[in-house]
């Protein structure tokens, strides 16, 4: 059987290795507190600037209705002194 010294010398030497496992594991802990801390930071700008783009999208859709509306107001007016025209000529015609 082991001796006593020799039973405490291993339960000594297991607690070091436990110590510097710990020591090594909060380390190693800290850095992914840093790397998480910086992932939610970019994460949080990245959200960001979606919101801020899907805003611009949203504005450039809208004006992009007006403008077709506009366009389609003026060939609508177009055509509508087109038949205008028309219908003068036909009138004039009429007459004779």
């Amino acid at each position: 059987m082991a001796s006593v010294a020799e039973q405490l010398g291993k339960v000594v030497e297991k607690t070091e290795q436990l110590i510097e496992l710990c020591a090594a594991l909060q380390e190693e802990n800290d850095l992914l507190k840093l790397e998480s801390e910086a992932l939610n930071v970019a994460l949080k700008a990245s959200t960001n600037k979606t919101k801020d783009l899907e805003e611009k999208l949203r504005v450039l859709k809208l004006a992009k209705s007006f403008s077709e509306t506009n366009e389609k107001s003026v060939d609508i007016k177009q055509k509508i002194n087109d038949f205008v025209q028309e219908i003068d000529k036909c009138i004039v015609l009429l007459k004779k």
